[in-house]
């Protein structure tokens, strides 16, 4: 039987045509699935908890054993250069049965919590050396003095700590925190950070997770 031309010719354009919506077809799904991935992430690439606003807005350094062993604080810094200063959970005071009971801003010469600092020149700030001491917090069993950690001016102590010391134990990364400082110079945080460490560093000395 005679093949028929026009027939073949059609059948050859069909297959064709059919050929090129699978492959179109491919491509929209191939670009679907990828945007679904990108819109709903795998929930094994999810964090178990979102991130801080601490993690978001700073980056976080320690020091360890600063001054004696245990004495363990963390700096987080912001963008724009202020660094808050305040007790690393692995600090020796926490160790103690009961965790701190008071804090007190009056150590070396003068009550830092009476300090009132003004204007773009922070007027009445404290000038502080990394050793400066900072307050003084006490357990049952003993106290321990907390320092500056950082070169600078400091502009301000948490007055709340004062009648709630217990927000150092709940949360020292937070409302607990204990005093912010604002660094001199640029080359006063560069000298500075060489003697902390990251937070990825701080978790592997000391071999916990945050």
């Amino acid at each position: 039987m005679a093949k028929n031309p026009e027939t073949d010719d059609t059948m050859e354009t069909t297959k064709q045509n059919q050929s090129e919506e699978e492959v179109e077809h491919s491509d929209e799904q191939k670009q679907e699935d990828e945007l679904r991935s990108l819109l709903l992430s795998d929930i094994g690439d999810l964090p178990l908890s979102p991130p801080s606003a601490t993690q978001v807005n700073f980056v976080s350094y320690f020091i360890t054993d600063f001054t004696k062993p245990g004495h363990d604080q963390y700096i987080y810094r912001h963008a724009n250069g202020l660094c808050v200063i305040g007790l690393a959970p692995t600090h020796i005071a926490f160790k103690d049965e009961g965790g701190i009971t008071n804090i007190d801003f009056n150590v070396g010469k003068s009550d830092r919590s009476v300090l009132k600092v003004s204007g773009k020149r922070k007027k009445n700030a404290m000038r502080s050396e990394s050793n400066t001491a900072l307050c003084k917090v006490s357990t049952a069993k003993d106290s321990y003095i907390v320092r500056c950690c950082v070169k600078g001016s400091l502009l301000e102590v948490n007055e709340r700590l004062i009648k709630q010391p217990q927000l150092l134990n709940s949360s020292a990364d937070r409302e607990g925190y204990i005093a912010i400082i604002m660094p001199t110079r640029p080359a006063d945080w560069t000298k500075n950070k060489e003697s902390l460490i990251t937070l990825e560093e701080y978790k592997a000395k000391k071999e916990v997770s945050l």
